[in-house]
């Protein structure tokens, strides 16, 4: 038998466990070249896992060349011992959902966009992708519609008017890379040097990048508790696209009450603007229903910009538009030449975890896990920092914004967080407007435990305090 001590808190998936319990004892010298390691069946009854999560590490570790596969013998430490093992010496890291900064695997990561990776039903959504693949008719292992999977987009729109009120039809739905290559498409499509682009400060400073690509004509509008603030619109302005968040801003939290969403809309019918909607993260709402969306309100002059990286998780780089009909030819062109079209077997697969309803019963078991993650953070925040902080944004969504007395963030300070182990984001990041909100940060609360926030708090206030 093959000792291999199981975290049944599942903090790290078992087969990630197992995988790394291996590995460890491969390069210790504790398993040496050549030596028999338990079979799939045996070691799964061992330790009490499915399977084919033993045969997902075993899988991992004989690409890598630690172990070998021998058909009718089963599988061994591989011949070129230590040598072959020391290849595989590499921290695990992660990267940040906001920029390129990557994150040691110890680091308590305070990171917005990153939901409870190891809550995701790995084992239904590995038998949904599997039945999928299999069932797909032969034109999804082909180059494929770049609008997406018309099943997969008539069951979207069932999807979004049921949980953020959209009527649409599958023709006005393009499904993407994830929201970024979303809003991408929309700034190709609508934007050119000399066009003026309104948004929400402070606001995504990957969505301002975005747009600095195509014009340098970008006009701030500071935000209140509430949201984007209409009344302080010019009345003469002209801008060609106005970006909002208006179910919880991004990053403040607030929730567009529906008068300013009215307003939003009457200001882009008179102009002629496009309003583009970035709705990130709605689905997780603390205070009630989730207002619904702009695009519910005027399908002429809303893009909707949905993703899935949130509710799922990041890495299956599937979102969609919902699109206005006049837009839809000229951004299905833009999205054959970027990619051509997103994985037709993931598409197929999701369509599929929509149709059985497991999307929204994950939600409703992360949306209990961040409600008790937030209480925690906010609990200790005031327990820790006392009326030396104010909190924004609590009301929804995966993070919170924490501003502190008479602390400054800077990028100095950041990474002298890092090094003592935790990763925070400032506002100040996301500001358009120099010097507006350097004593906030945001503080993503859904990839961590009850024992990570309280242990980053503990760093953060012997840092600040």
């Amino acid at each position: 038998m093959l000792y291999i001590s199981m975290d049944k808190q599942k903090k790290r998936s078992y087969g990630e466990q197992i995988y790394q319990s291996i590995r460890g004892k491969i390069l210790s010298g504790e398993l040496s070249a050549g030596e028999a390691l338990p079979s799939t069946r045996e070691l799964s009854r061992d330790l009490s896992v499915a399977r084919n999560t033993v045969l997902t590490a075993y899988d991992r570790l004989v690409s890598e060349g630690a172990i070998i596969s021998v058909a009718g013998s089963g599988y061994f430490v591989s011949s070129g011992g230590k040598n072959i093992a020391q290849t595989m010496v590499m921290k695990h890291q992660q990267t940040a959902s906001l920029s390129d900064w990557v994150i040691g695997e110890d680091t308590i990561n305070f990171d917005s966009g990153l939901p409870a990776l190891d809550q995701f039903p790995r084992e239904k959504w590995n038998r949904v992708v599997s039945r999928a693949f299999l069932d797909a008719p032969d034109s999804a292992l082909g180059y494929d519609d770049p609008q997406g999977r018309p099943e997969l987009r008539k069951v979207l729109c069932g999807y979004l008017k049921k949980t953020r009120g959209i009527t649409c039809t599958p023709e006005q739905i393009i499904v993407t890379a994830g929201a970024k290559q979303g809003l991408t498409l929309a700034a190709k499509c609508l934007l050119t040097v000399q066009s003026e682009v309104w948004m929400e400060n402070p606001s995504n400073a990957n969505v301002r990048q975005i747009f600095s690509y195509h014009t340098k004509h970008i006009v701030p509008f500071e935000v209140d508790g509430l949201g984007i603030q209409p009344e302080q619109f010019p009345g003469e302005g002209t801008p060609d696209l106005i970006f909002v968040t208006p179910s919880h801003q991004f990053p403040m939290g607030g929730i567009l009450p529906l008068q300013r969403r009215i307003a939003l809309i009457e200001f882009a019918r008179k102009s002629g603007a496009y309003l583009l909607e970035d709705d990130y993260d709605s689905a997780f709402n603390y205070e009630g229903q989730p207002a619904n969306s702009l695009f519910e309100l005027d399908q002429e002059r809303v893009i909707y910009v949905g993703t899935f990286s949130k509710v799922l998780f990041p890495s299956l780089r599937l979102g969609y538009l919902v699109l206005p009909e006049q837009l839809v030819p000229r951004m299905r062109e833009l999205k054959r030449l970027s990619d051509h079209h997103s994985n037709s077997v993931y598409q197929l697969g999701l369509m599929r975890f929509l149709e059985s309803g497991e999307v929204e019963r994950h939600i409703r078991r992360m949306k209990k896990v961040y409600r008790t993650r937030r209480d925690c953070l906010l609990e200790l925040l005031r327990a820790y920092f006392g009326k030396r902080v104010t909190i924004h944004g609590d009301g929804a969504g995966m993070h919170v914004v924490a501003e502190f007395e008479n602390v400054i963030f800077t990028e100095e300070a950041i990474r002298k967080l890092l090094k003592a182990g935790i990763y925070v984001v400032p506002v100040e990041r996301h500001s358009i407007i120099e010097g507006t909100h350097q004593n906030q940060i945001i503080l993503g609360y859904a990839s961590l435990t009850k024992e990570d926030i309280a242990r980053g708090l503990d760093i953060l206030k012997e840092i600040i305090m």
